[in-house]
C-alpha cells in the first residue's frame, strides 16, 4: 500500500469504519531524510534534523493511540558505509538527541531501549544510550526501541552462533531448540512481535529489519518521505491495519 499526505488523510478517517484493532506494536523504517533535503538544496544533515523532529511526533501519537511498543529503525548496520562526514554528523545528532531528549520523553513515560552494536559508537554515546535505558528503566506508558548499527541478518548469526556454543559447551541439546527460545537469544528478546511495519519513503523493502519477528506483521508503504511523517501518517498507518483480517496461515473462517 502506497499512501500520499492528502490519501493518507483521507485514510486516517476512516479508523473508526475498520476493525478497530490497534497493534500493540508498530515498526517503522525512517527513510527519506536524504531525498527531502536534496529536494530543498540542503545538506542531508538538514533531512536527518528535521527527521528527528518526525520522530517526536511519531512518540507522541504513539502514545495518543494507546499503542505499546514502537520499535525506530534510526541506523542500520549497512549506513557505517556513508561516507565519513556523513557518519560524523548522524552520530553528532545521536549525541545531542541522546542529551537533550530524554528527560522529557521520562516525562511522558517512555521507557527506552536501544538494540543494535552500540559497541562501533563512541564511548560517550553508548554511556549516553544506557543512561537513557536507566533513567527510563520503569515507565510504562510506551516502550521505545531504537534500532542503532542494527542488522537483523547479524543479529540471527549472532543468536545461531550462541546456540552452537551452547551445543559444544553441553548445556543445550539442539533437539529442544524452538522457535520461541530462539527468539529469546535475539537482541528483541522481551518484547513482542511486530504487529505493524511501516516504511516510508515509498520504498517497498524491508531493508534487513526484523526479519525474524516480522513473519506475520502487516507491511504498510507510505509515500511521505520521514521528515514530513506526522499524526495523520501514523493513523493512517493504523486505519490500515484496522482493515486487514489476520490469519496468521489460516483458513478463513
Amino acid at each position: 500500500m502506497a499512501t500520499g499526505q492528502g490519501a493518507a488523510r483521507d485514510l486516517a478517517e476512516t479508523v473508526p469504519g475498520g476493525s478497530g484493532a490497534v497493534p500493540a506494536h508498530v515498526a517503522i523504517i525512517m527513510d527519506g531524510n536524504g531525498r527531502w533535503a536534496a529536494a530543498r538544496g540542503l545538506p542531508r544533515i538538514a533531512g536527518h534534523r528535521t527527521g528527528a523532529q518526525a520522530v517526536r511526533r511519531t512518540v507522541e501519537a504513539a502514545i495518543e493511540h494507546r499503542v505499546a511498543w514502537l520499535t525506530l529503525y534510526a541506523f542500520s548496520s549497512e549506513n557505517w558505509r556513508r561516507p565519513p562526514s556523513e557518519i560524523v554528523d548522524l552520530t553528532g545528532l545521536l549525541r545531542h538527541y541522546l542529551r537533550s531528549e530524554v528527560a522529557e520523553l521520562s516525562k511522558q513515560g517512555v521507557r527506552m531501549h536501544f538494540i543494535g552494536d552500540r559497541g562501533r559508537f563512541d564511548g560517550d554515546i553508548q554511556t549516553e544510550m544506557a543512561r537513557a535505558e536507566r533513567l527510563t528503566a520503569a515507565n510504562t506508558r510506551l516502550n521505545l526501541v531504537i534500532a542503532l548499527s542494527y542488522g537483523a541478518r547479524a543479529e540471527i548469526v549472532e543468536a545461531a552462533r550462541r546456540v552452537a556454543l551452547a551445543a559444544v559447551a553441553g548445556t543445550l541439546d539442539p533437539a529442544t531448540l524452538t522457535e520461541d527460545s530462539f527468539s529469546a537469544l535475539l537482541a528483541t528478546a522481551g518484547s513482542p512481535d511486530p504487529d505493524l511495519i511501516v516504511r516510508t519513503s515509498g520504498e517497498q523493502r524491508l531493508s534487513n529489519f526484523l526479519l525474524w519477528q516480522g513473519a506475520y506483521a502487516e507491511l504498510v508503504f507510505l509515500e511521505v518521505l520521514w521528515p514530513d511523517f506526522g499524526p495523520v501518517h501514523f493513523a493512517a498507518a493504523l486505519a490500515e491495519y484496522s482493515r486487514r483480517e489476520r490469519r496468521f496461515g489460516a483458513r478463513p473462517g
